[in-house]
């Protein structure tokens, strides 16, 4: 005689499997007595109105604006004249401390009065602690560092 090809995990994933079928069952039934008993439509809509924003009544049409397709712009918008101006890579700082021996120090932007990493490699001109100097911003490894440092005449 042979041997049963039936094992005890296999019977227990069976199992498992037929506990599963059937709590999913119940709850599809409790859902279907929960919308006869409340009387839901189903999917509530959500409109988006004149301005982007999501409402729930529908748009107002007197209020729709055309686009054309030729005024839509995909990617990053051409630079102006304008634009190259305001957008100067240049910065104004000055020096808050400086350590010739290690060789390096820490620059506070004119601007926003954030500090800046800045080493001896950077360096264009000599500087010393309370120089007034200008520079320009890289990424480096724990954030920005100052580079192409020189001093303001």
């Amino acid at each position: 005689m042979g041997k049963s090809q039936q094992t005890y995990s296999k019977t227990e994933k069976e199992k498992k499997r037929a506990k599963k079928r059937e709590d999913k069952r119940k709850k599809m039934e409790a859902r279907k007595l929960e919308k006869e008993e409340n009387g839901t439509a189903g999917i509530e809509f959500a409109y988006v109105d004149h301005m982007g924003n999501l409402v729930d009544t529908p748009p107002d049409p007197s209020k729709k604006v055309k686009v054309a397709a030729d005024d839509i712009v995909i990617g990053v918008p051409k630079m102006t004249d304008e634009d190259r101006e305001a957008f100067d890579p240049v910065r104004k700082g000055t020096v808050s401390f400086f350590d010739h021996s290690k060789g390096f120090g820490f620059i506070v932007d004119g601007e926003n009065q954030e500090k800046y990493f800045t080493h001896v490699s950077g360096l264009i001109d000599e500087i010393n602690e309370g120089n007034a100097v200008s520079f320009e911003l890289e990424k480096g490894q724990r954030g920005m560092n100052a580079v192409k440092v020189t001093l303001v005449k």
